[in-house]
């Protein structure tokens, strides 16, 4: 019974071999993309699922309100809250607190500037399941002056030499010794790191208060509950916590903070708060790539149902010949289920090639680095399997009970040619086909509307031909001297033009961040949050920012020292509504005094989708994070200044990496998740257009072809080509003038949501929506017309033979 179906499906198959064609590559694309997206999906959604008790973990997120309002989310929180919550809630099994390091690690001659480095509690390794190859997880970071490591930093400083019990330096300024190595971070997990410096070193080189205090943040924080702990309740008994801690000396200051308990699991894709360890991914980006890969298995399975039922008259006679010979119906559903089987077989083949092919390219597009292992993924094979079953089911079903439900009398009689049996479906279909290409193609044009708009707005601050060095972690008591006569000497090369230290640049959320200030002589209940800039007397003329009112810092005021420069925003903030009514205003900075002597206007320190900021500039000429070089390419070589800057470097600041970047590549970096997701969206969606223009095509030859004779008689009646070119194309673009008006309102609104993510944005106007239509109106037109300019163009004597 099986090799008679493998017969007549294959014998069907190579009979009609460009509709096996179209319907075959249609599917495999769809397929290949599906399990592409699918895969990009599962591994985003995989973030620190390894962690045996993941379920339990949960990071304390920190909301900071002034006055009753939202100020700051932070990723992280104040020191002493992980003790505060596990000395007064039982239901808190453990903590785990880090606090990121920053600075020149060596060893002997080994020197290197290490990322992603922190000081950590004894309870971290212990809580999370990170692979400890070397010593053990507990009591690894119990001691002063103690480090665990990753093999890549191991094999980066001692080699082949086995690492545990060697003793590194950071900046020079402690040794720690190894008592842990860990294996190397897996990609997917939110917080990776190099090296762990033990916490109770970080508290010997600041202050006690490092355990307890909560005038101190920026520390990760994590808790592990017990097993029957609820984390709403949990949740409830810390803000209790925090209350009894510092609640009265928030409320003198009209401030209040909140902390929240977020699931380990949930931080990679729902979590951008300042101080992140990483920068996270979206899960809104992430759950529409799942959208597209939905609409294109359901826009190749719409094109398989199509082409069937519309070839149902062409193998009407067929079944009627079957059922007179004594088939059932159940036989028949067989026959054309096993067609159904036979094809998404073929096309699950194709699909594995067209996989394997563009791998690399999917890699590139997404910034992930899914390799061909996951052929050897059981949830790969495993969601194979189900698409390739689903698909035989879902796109051969329909066709089969159409197919077997025709009388043989009818059909035999030739009755069923006059009807329009699955007409109306194969009309709606169509419409859902282009409604979702429509939808697809609107959102690329207006994801890459809206990162043209990011890229070409004035930022208010000059980051073109701009060189910026880390600065120098290992400084001893010259370091004042030194910097002076470094900058000096670059300056005599006249390519140079300005060179200017700073804790920041722009393109860097800015890390000091203030709160309790407040006008002197104001209410402390009126006190604000700001983000801090330490400059040097030329970083405002470098950077172009331009002064509103008053002035810039001047070596010729000694008093800079006690100056500070608000940004407009920042006035704002304070409640002074006109830049003139805050010069020379004094104001509480932590229990010192600083004077306004200037405002500059608001520039865009962080990418397009942040609104301007609160920024303070505070004279600090000897600022050591950044120095950056302001060059004249027109008068000498970019390449010339790095290698003069590095010699110079060497001199200067011994026993530090010499590293840079330039400033605009720097800043144009926070638009790369955005350009990704725009290209992966736009590369989707050009082959979701690309399948249902296939069944478009396949559906257009079939009906023509059904129309010959009627296209002979015309032609003999005196009917041009043109004449009957639009009179066969108009009945294909009605239904897709039909998914334009569908797909319109419904796509409109899901970008107005989109858009909300942005706080520079660009308008949604009509021609948004008129360009994408009319292209996908123009490639259907062609599509069809390739058909039907043929079928015209026939010999009405051939034409009036077909039948």
């Amino acid at each position: 019974m099986f090799k008679n179906y493998f017969k007549t499906a294959f014998r069907n198959l190579v009979k009609h071999k460009v509709f096996s064609a179209i319907n075959i590559f249609g599917l495999a694309i769809g397929i290949a993309a599906c399990l592409m997206i699918l895969q990009f999906v599962r591994f985003e959604r995989s973030y620190d699922d390894f962690h045996i008790n993941g379920d339990r973990i949960f990071r304390l997120q920190q909301d900071r309100y002034n006055e009753g309002k939202l100020s700051t989310q932070w990723a992280g929180g104040a020191a002493g809250v992980g003790v505060a919550v596990k000395e007064s809630i039982p239901e808190v099994e453990a903590f785990a607190r880090l606090k990121s390091a920053d600075g020149v690690v060596s060893y002997g001659e080994n020197k290197f500037r290490e990322e992603k480095m922190y000081f950590a509690n004894d309870g971290f390794l212990p809580m999370f399941s990170y692979n400890v190859i070397l010593g053990k997880k507990e009591g690894a970071l119990k001691e002063p002056n103690t480090a665990v490591i990753t093999t890549a930093v191991a094999k980066k400083y001692f080699g082949n030499e086995d690492p545990l019990g060697k003793v590194i330096s950071l900046n020079k300024d402690a040794d720690f010794k190894v008592t842990a190595v860990v294996a190397d971070m897996p990609l997917n997990t939110h917080l990776k790191f190099s090296v762990l410096f033990s916490y109770p070193t970080y508290v010997a080189l600041t202050s006690p208060d490092a355990e307890t205090t909560f005038n101190w943040d920026g520390f990760l924080t994590y808790v592990l509950l017990k097993e029957s702990a609820d984390p709403k309740k949990v949740e409830a008994k810390i803000a209790q916590a925090v209350e009894r801690k510092v609640g009265e000396e928030y409320k003198k200051r009209n401030e209040s903070v909140e902390y929240k308990l977020q699931p380990l699991k949930d931080i990679h894709l729902y979590s951008a708060y300042m101080s992140e360890a990483e920068p996270n991914g979206d899960g809104k980006a992430v759950n529409f790539l799942l959208i597209i890969s939905i609409f294109i298995i359901v826009i190749a399975w719409i094109n398989y149902v199509n082409l069937s039922t519309a070839r149902s008259l062409e193998r009407a006679r067929e079944v009627g010949v079957r059922k007179v010979m004594g088939s059932y119906r159940l036989q028949l559903i067989r026959q054309f289920l096993f067609e159904s089987l036979l094809i998404n077989f073929l096309a699950v083949v194709l699909a594995l090639i067209i996989i394997v092919a563009s791998l690399p390219l999917f890699n590139s597009l997404t910034g992930k680095q899914i390799t061909f292992s996951l052929l050897a993924d059981v949830r790969f094979w495993l969601a194979l399997v189900i698409i390739f079953i689903g698909g035989t089911f879902l796109s051969g079903l329909y066709p089969a009970f159409v197919l077997s439900s025709f009388r043989p009398i009818e059909v035999l009689k030739g009755k069923l040619s006059k009807t329009s049996h699955g007409a109306w479906l194969r009309q709606a279909l169509v419409i859902t086909q282009f409604a979702a290409s429509v939808a697809l193609m609107v959102g690329t044009f207006t994801i890459y509307r809206q990162l043209n708009y990011m890229k070409s707005q004035e930022l208010g601050v000059e980051i073109n031909q701009t060189l910026v060095f880390r600065g120098p972690s290992v400084t001893d008591s010259t370091y004042e001297k030194k910097l002076s006569a470094f900058k000096n000497e670059l300056l005599l090369h006249p390519a140079i033009k300005k060179v200017t230290a700073s804790s920041d640049v722009p393109g860097n959320k800015v890390g000091w961040n203030a709160g309790g200030i407040r006008l002197v002589g104001s209410d402390p209940n009126k006190s604000q949050q700001y983000r801090v800039f330490g400059v040097d007397h030329d970083f405002i003329e470098a950077y172009g920012l331009k002064i509103v009112k008053g002035r810039d810092f001047d070596e010729k005021f000694g008093s800079d020292s006690s100056a500070v420069v608000f940004n407009e925003a920042a006035i704002k903030l304070l409640g002074v509504n006109k830049p003139e009514d805050a010069l020379n205003k004094k104001i509480d900075f932590w229990g010192e005094e600083f004077t306004i002597v200037g405002i500059v206007s608001n520039h865009h320190q962080e990418s397009l989708k942040q609104d301007f900021d609160a920024y303070i500039f505070r004279l600090s000429p000897n600022a050591d994070n950044y120095y950056s070089l302001k060059i004249n390419a027109a008068t000498g070589s970019v390449n010339d200044v790095i290698k003069t800057a590095e010699k110079k470097w060497a001199t200067f600041f011994p026993g530090n990496p010499f590293e840079y970047f330039f400033l605009n590549d720097h800043f144009a970096a926070q638009y790369k998740a955005d350009e990704q997701f725009g290209k992966t969206f736009g590369l989707f969606a050009f082959l979701a257009i690309i399948i249902a223009c296939l069944g478009l095509f396949g559906l257009a030859s079939f009906v023509t072809t059904q129309r010959t004779k009627e296209i002979g008689i015309r032609k003999i009646s005196g009917a041009s080509i043109s004449s009957i070119v639009v009179l066969l194309t108009r009945d294909f673009i009605k239904p897709i003038l039909i998914a334009f008006a569908i797909a319109t309102p419904i796509t409109y609104y899901l970008l107005i949501q989109w858009l909300q993510n942005y706080a520079f944005k660009t308008d949604v106007t009509f021609w948004m929506f008129l360009i994408p239509c009319l292209l996908i109106l123009l490639i259907a037109v062609v599509t069809v017309s390739t058909q039907t300019i043929r079928a015209a163009s026939a010999s009405p004597v051939k034409s009036l033979r077909t039948e």
